[in-house]
């Protein structure tokens, strides 16, 4: 039996997926310029493709695929914009996380963050997530959405944006903190 080959169908797009990848890109890029043209890139590279859609995932997953293309791609255009990346001194800058023997500080030890509960939580915490990430340093947003929105490896991110892995590690474990801190501020706030 011959299998049935699907086709896309690009005039349905905008109105089937539009909406959906747009709220994808969004929280991934932070800008709402950036994640409305980086949907009409993903629109334009299937419509160049769309002879080559085999109908072996689904429309909807091979747009997705796309998208998440062009949102590495974003970020190592971006990581290719920026000079240098200069390694931050941690050792001035952790003496507030961490005593002399590397436990944490008294002061900051890691508050119960209690699981949300209800959407309307989970829908705050998500929100002062994302307002939290969009106010790490460029360079830490980038690692951060890389590493925990498009779930790429260690040495991916190093690759797509051009970094060493230990100024990786570095910058992973200052967004961390960073986030961690925030989160703590803006959420618990107590």
């Amino acid at each position: 039996m011959e299998k049935k080959v699907m086709k896309a169908d690009p005039k349905k797009w905008f109105v089937l997926y539009g909406t959906l990848l747009y709220q994808y890109a969004l929280p991934r890029v932070s800008n709402s310029d950036v994640a409305e043209d980086l949907v009409q890139e993903t629109f334009l590279s299937a419509l160049k493709g769309v002879d080559g859609f085999k109908g072996e995932a689904s429309e909807k997953n091979w747009l997705f695929t796309i998208l998440k293309n062009k949102i590495i791609d974003f970020y190592r255009k971006k990581a290719t914009e920026q000079f240098i990346i200069s390694m931050p001194d941690l050792r001035s800058a952790e003496n507030d996380w961490f005593d002399a023997e590397g436990h944490w500080a008294e002061n900051r030890l890691p508050k119960d963050w209690h699981a949300s509960n209800t959407p309307t939580e989970r829908k705050e915490i998500q929100q002062i997530i994302n307002w939290c990430k969009d106010h790490l340093k460029a360079i830490q947003q980038h690692v951060f959405t890389l590493k925990y929105m498009e779930d790429l490896e260690s040495d991916e991110i190093c690759k797509v944006l051009n970094i060493s892995p230990s100024n990786y590690w570095v910058l992973i474990h200052r967004a961390r903190l960073q986030m961690r801190d925030c989160v703590e501020k803006y959420w618990l706030k107590n």
